[in-house]
C-alpha cells in the first residue's frame, strides 16, 4: 500500500552530477549536484557529504561516508577487480575514444566499464580502478546504475582539492562493512545493493 501511494512520484531514472579530479596518480570524487526533475521524494541528501579519496601508486584509498547517522572516515586497500578486456568493442564518451573492459567485485557483481587511455590516471567514479586509462562509463546492472563521463575539462583545473578529507570518525573500512552486513541482513536484495553502495 505504501508503495503503491508512491508509485507516481518516484522518476523512472535519478540523476547526479559529481567531480572526478585528479593529479599525478590521486585523485577525488565529490558530489556536486542533482537533478531536481528527476530527485527522489525521501532523499536524505546524505550522500551529498560522501568523499572518495584513492591514491592508486600506493593502491589505498581514504573515504569520507555518512553511515547510519554518523560521518566516518575510512581508509583500507583499494578493491581487487578483477578485469577481462573485450576486444573490438569501443564507443565515444564525452569525445573520448573508449574500450570496453568488464571486471567483477564484491565476488559476483559485474561491472561494464569504457575507459580511454588517452588519459593515463587508472581511475575513475568512487573506488572503480585498475584499468589502463581513466574509466569514462560504468554500468553495474544488479545495482540499476550507470557512470558515464558528460564533459572533461583540461584547463583551468583546481587540482589543490586532490587531497585525502579529514572529517568523521576514523575506522577500517572492512571493520564498518561487516557492521553494516548484519544490520541490513534481512533487507533481502535491498540491503544487497545498500552495503555495495556504501563501499564502492
Amino acid at each position: 500500500m505504501w508503495a503503491e501511494m508512491f508509485k507516481d512520484k518516484i522518476p523512472q531514472f535519478s540523476t547526479s552530477y559529481y567531480h572526478f579530479t585528479f593529479n599525478e596518480n590521486k585523485s577525488v570524487y565529490k558530489f556536486d549536484r542533482k537533478d531536481e526533475k528527476t530527485k527522489m521524494p525521501w532523499s536524505s541528501g546524505s550522500e551529498e557529504d560522501n568523499i572518495w579519496f584513492n591514491d592508486y601508486s600506493n593502491e589505498t584509498f581514504t573515504d569520507q561516508k555518512f553511515v547510519f547517522d554518523n560521518t566516518y572516515l575510512l581508509s583500507d586497500s583499494l578493491i581487487t577487480i578483477d578485469w577481462k578486456m573485450v576486444p573490438n568493442e569501443t564507443r565515444e564518451i564525452a569525445g573520448f575514444n573508449c574500450r570496453k573492459a568488464v571486471g567483477k567485485i564484491f565476488d559476483s557483481v559485474y561491472v561494464f566499464a569504457f575507459y580511454s587511455d588517452e588519459i593515463t590516471i587508472t581511475g575513475g567514479p568512487m573506488g572503480i580502478h585498475g584499468l589502463p586509462g581513466m574509466i569514462l562509463g560504468i554500468t553495474i546492472p544488479r545495482m540499476y546504475t550507470s557512470w558515464i563521463a558528460t564533459s572533461v575539462q583540461i584547463v583551468g583545473v583546481k587540482t589543490n582539492i586532490v587531497e585525502a578529507p579529514q572529517k568523521g570518525k576514523k575506522k577500517k573500512a572492512v571493520e564498518l562493512q561487516e557492521t553494516v552486513k548484519k544490520a541490513t541482513s534481512d533487507w533481502g536484495s535491498y540491503g544487497q545493493q545498500a552495503v555495495w553502495r556504501l563501499f564502492l
